[in-house]
């Protein structure tokens, strides 16, 4: 697949992958892709942790599944990123950016609009869609054939110094590394995010692979092929939107027009 082709069609894969481990060859191209993006002094902070062990995964999976079902419960997920939501084609298209929620159970819709009030979080939590989504969750991630964490070592990483600011630029460029990589390879990628919004459970997960002190886990990701057949999870969104260049990019200085 050609950059800009790759560039395009990369996307977060929300959905399930194809049930089948990913191949030693491609995984070897993932990781050596990854440790050839650039670092602050070619310092290399990064460290990878490939996880395939079957129990493992579902070790992973339980904890993003009940850290999903406690912050739908508690009402932190939707208060903390409402601003990100969108609910019809007019208010994606209004924005440009954000998620756009396009596949839910039709008992839901009629509750959208009062999804961030107390009374829909009442509602959304008698309905059960917290368990919904956990469930969703957990199968997402132990069902995945790899998982892969990335680590930064503290001695680059220290938060309120510069050296924090190019550890994370550098690991930046790793994860997109990576993820044109997989879209080049026919796979999907998508952050494991739950757990981390929940610091008891991040270092759960931590410890489970074994990171040393002198390194911190900065993220966690589920891979594999994709296949556009499989079904979608029970509710789920689509983020292709993109904000114009016109309202991105400024020439010479703030305020004035991209030439050309």
């Amino acid at each position: 697949m050609e950059l800009f082709d790759a560039i395009r069609q990369r996307h977060t894969t929300n959905g399930a992958f194809v049930d089948k481990p990913v191949s030693v060859e491609d995984k070897r191209r993932l990781l050596e892709m990854a440790a050839r993006a650039p670092s602050h002094f070619n310092s290399q902070p990064w460290r990878f942790i490939v996880v395939e062990d079957a129990a493992r995964r579902s070790q992973i999976g339980r904890i993003a599944g009940e850290s999903m079902r406690r912050l739908i419960e508690e009402g932190t997920f939707w208060q903390q990123y409402k601003r990100y939501f969108r609910f019809t084609p007019e208010e994606a298209s209004a924005t440009n950016d954000g998620i756009l929620i396009d596949n839910m159970p039709a008992v839901l819709k009629p509750f959208v609009k009062q999804l961030f009030t107390e009374r829909g979080e009442r509602m959304m939590n008698a309905l059960q869609v917290p368990r919904v989504l956990a469930n969703d969750a957990r199968k997402l991630v132990e069902r995945s054939p790899l998982l892969l964490g990335i680590t930064l070592t503290r001695n680059e990483y220290r938060p309120g110094e510069l050296s924090a600011l190019y550890s994370l630029v550098s690991l930046g460029a790793v994860v997109q590394t990576i993820w044109l990589t997989a879209t080049s390879l026919g796979m999907g990628m998508q952050f494991v995010s739950t757990p981390q919004e929940i610091p008891e459970n991040w270092a759960t997960i931590s410890r489970m692979l074994g990171v040393p002190d002198d390194h911190e886990l900065m993220l966690l990701f589920r891979l594999g092929y994709t296949d556009a057949s499989i079904k979608r999870p029970t509710i789920d969104w689509t983020s292709p939107q993109r904000k114009s260049l016109a309202e991105l990019v400024f020439q010479e200085e703030w305020g004035n027009g991209l030439d050309g």
